[in-house]
């Protein structure tokens, strides 16, 4: 099926939003953009499913609706059956509807309350003016039956349904005009886990018995593992693996998939995994990091030739860099202006580096900080350890097992994708043309 052409295509998909920003700022025009969605292409044919998944606030949903154009993308394409439909006019994308449609989140929130279950999915059949063999009440009833519901709910409210029910009520919505593709967006997050497996095998029945395609959208891997035929995960606006649930599963190659795969718990009392945290939160989307997005949380950050670390103490020190630059070290807190100990210990530093250059140069670092000089701090840490990983942004490229977007898969740097180490044979950081997209 990969041979053929997709049902869905999307091309550098890019979202930005006016950020909110102070008078002085929008004087002089220096307004920052959010970033939600960042150069984004991926493929789905007919009858498959991508499930997008990720963190809270991603970009995953505003794709879904930037696929759909109920918010215009900034940049990009987004073809529909070969047509790229960002061009389209309002009329022209009023009869679109019938062939793409979205299931939402919170069915609560997305059902009219007052208006009753017959209307809430009769009013698709009016708007598109759909008219088949059988009646338009006959019809609603069997959508409702083909859910998973009787035919006598048609004339109660959503008020008089529980979540599972008014989620099946919105996919008789969404399956009203036929549609051939639908945005799943985060359909199953707002139910319980026993009605989320019925959710979900009611989703795989609709599709194999009508053909659909599915955009599925979700924040847990293992709710997507079984339902999707790909799988791309997203951080801060862009993919950072894409591949089939096995390639992903076993074993995963991007380190923020390894992470969230870690998050996910087994249903063993007994079970003792390895959960990987990540240090930090999530960066701005109005000033997210250079380089690879990923790579201040990182736990396998490619370190610098010139020097010998230890990673975990690399990662110390590009935290230090990462809390300088942020100017996210509270340092009168600390006793005495912050004595070396102290934040040595507070940023999870070593008591000494094993490289003395390195440590020589972590202690002036540390100086500054303490002095709360911190643009001298990080301005020191960039440029003396030096990473492709915080200055070239990564490509996706095709690995034994899907395609990944981090530099210890890249040939450039001979990353070693198991320890996140260099060899030193490869180009110094930043030379890569390869790197940057």
């Amino acid at each position: 099926m990969s041979g053929s052409e997709p049902l869905l295509r999307v091309e550098g998909l890019e979202k930005y939003y006016e950020s909110e920003s102070d008078f002085i700022d929008r004087l002089l025009g220096r307004q920052k953009k959010v970033k939600a969605v960042d150069d984004v292409s991926f493929e789905i044919h007919e009858g498959e499913t991508l499930g997008l998944v990720g963190e809270s606030g991603c970009g995953k949903s505003t794709i879904g609706r930037s696929i759909l154009q109920l918010r215009k993308p900034t940049a990009g394409s987004v073809y529909f059956k070969g047509q790229d439909i960002t061009t389209l006019s309002d009329s022209d994308l009023r009869d679109l509807r019938k062939e793409m449609q979205i299931i939402f989140q919170n069915p609560q929130s997305s059902l009219n309350p007052r208006l009753t279950v017959n209307d809430i999915i009769g009013e698709a059949l009016d708007i598109h003016g759909i008219e088949g063999d059988v009646s338009r009440d006959a019809r609603i009833k069997d959508l409702l039956e083909r859910v998973g519901l009787n035919a006598s709910h048609a004339n109660r409210y959503p008020h008089e349904f529980s979540g599972g029910q008014l989620q099946r009520i919105g996919i008789a919505r969404a399956l009203a005009v036929d549609p051939e593709f639908i945005v799943c967006d985060e359909p199953v997050s707002a139910l319980d886990v026993s009605v989320q497996a019925q959710i979900l095998n009611l989703l795989e029945d609709l599709q194999d018995e009508l053909g659909i395609a599915y955009l599925f959208i979700a924040h847990d891997l293992s709710v997507v593992e079984h339902i999707a035929d790909q799988i791309a995960v997203m951080y801060l606006g862009k993919i950072a693996e894409i591949g089939t649930p096995e390639e992903l599963f076993a074993p995963p190659q991007h380190p923020y998939t390894e992470a969230l795969l870690s998050a996910i718990p087994e249903p063993d009392p007994l079970w003792d995994g390895d959960r990987i945290l990540l240090e930090g939160s999530v960066p701005s989307p109005i000033d997210p990091p250079s380089g690879c997005k990923f790579h201040t949380r990182c736990p396998r950050v490619i370190p610098p030739s010139d020097y010998e670390f230890e990673q975990e103490e690399w990662r110390a020190v590009m935290s230090l860099r990462h809390r300088a630059r942020e100017e996210d070290i509270a340092v009168e807190t600390f006793d005495d202006g912050a004595p070396m100990e102290a934040l040595r210990e507070e940023l999870d530093l070593p008591s000494t580096l094993s490289d003395p250059e390195a440590e020589r140069v972590v202690q002036e670092a540390l100086r500054s900080v303490a002095d709360e000089e911190f643009g001298d701090a990080e301005s020191l840490l960039s440029e003396t350890f030096d990473t492709p990983c915080s200055t070239d942004k990564p490509v996706l490229r095709e690995t034994d097992a899907g395609r990944v977007a981090c530099h210890l898969f890249d040939p450039a740097y001979e990353a070693g994708p198991n320890d996140g180490t260099t060899t030193g044979d490869g180009p110094a950081a930043g030379s890569a043309a390869s790197g940057d997209d």
